[in-house]
C-alpha cells in the first residue's frame, strides 16, 4: 500500500477512535477488523440467545408431546409451534454460521463486504419484519402449550372448564398486553441497534472503496 493510501487509512480509523497513534497498514487493518467485530458482537450474541431457546422450546415440545400422545390438539398446537422454532433455528444457525465461516486470509474489504451483505439481507430482507406478525402466535402457542400441560388436563377439557372461563381468562386479558408490549418494544430497539451496526459498517467499507480509487 502507497504512503496516500497508509494516511487514508489512518484518516479512516481517526473516524473511529480520535486518539489513534501513528500505526503501520497491517495495525490498521487489524485495529478496523477489530472494530468491526465490536460491532458485529451483538448481533451474534442475540442469535445465538436465539438459538438455544429455540432449542429449549423444540425439546419442551418433544417432551409433552411424548407425555400427551393422545391429546390431538395439543399435538396440532405443539406441531405448529414447533415448525415456526425448527425454521427459526435453522435460519439463526445459518446467519451465524455465515458470519463466521469466512477465510481468515480475506481482505478487510472483501470482509465487510461479505458480512454487510449478509446482514442487509437478513435486516432489509423480503422477510424482515416477519418476527413481529409470528410473535403474538407463537406467545398465544407458547402460552397453551405449557397451561395445558401443567393444568393435568386435556386441550378441550381445560378450554371448557369453569376454572379456565372464570378465572384463567382474565389472567389471559391482563398480562397478555403487557408481554406483547414488553417483547415488541425488545424487538424494535434490537432492530434500531443493529440497523445503526450496520450503517457503521456500511460507512468503513464505503471509505475504504474511496481509498482504492
Amino acid at each position: 500500500m502507497s504512503t496516500d493510501e497508509n494516511i487514508a487509512l489512518q484518516k479512516i480509523w481517526k473516524n473511529v477512535d480520535s486518539e489513534i497513534d501513528q500505526k503501520s497498514t497491517d495495525e490498521l487493518n487489524l485495529l478496523l477488523v477489530s472494530k468491526a467485530k465490536q460491532a458485529l458482537h451483538k448481533f451474534v450474541v442475540i442469535n445465538a440467545v436465539s438459538v438455544v431457546a429455540c432449542i429449549a422450546v423444540i425439546v419442551w415440545l418433544i417432551i409433552t408431546s411424548i407425555n400427551r400422545q393422545h391429546d390431538f390438539l395439543l399435538l396440532t398446537n405443539n406441531a405448529i409451534l414447533g415448525a415456526v422454532a425448527f425454521v427459526s433455528l435453522y435460519y439463526g444457525m445459518s446467519i451465524w454460521y455465515k458470519l463466521k465461516n469466512i477465510k481468515s486470509d480475506t481482505s478487510l474489504k472483501a470482509w465487510l463486504e461479505i458480512r454487510i451483505d449478509i446482514l442487509s439481507k437478513w435486516l432489509n430482507g423480503r422477510f424482515q419484519k416477519v418476527e413481529y406478525y409470528l410473535f403474538p402466535l407463537l406467545y398465544i402457542l407458547t402460552f397453551l402449550s405449557i397451561h395445558v400441560y401443567y393444568s393435568g388436563s386435556g386441550f378441550r377439557e381445560l378450554l371448557k372448564s369453569e376454572k379456565f372461563i372464570t378465572e384463567d381468562v382474565w389472567g389471559i386479558l391482563i398480562f397478555t398486553p403487557i408481554i406483547l408490549a414488553v417483547g415488541f418494544r425488545f424487538m424494535i430497539n434490537t432492530r434500531k441497534y443493529y440497523l445503526v451496526k450496520l450503517e457503521f459498517l456500511k460507512d468503513l467499507y464505503e471509505r475504504l472503496c474511496q481509498l482504492r480509487h
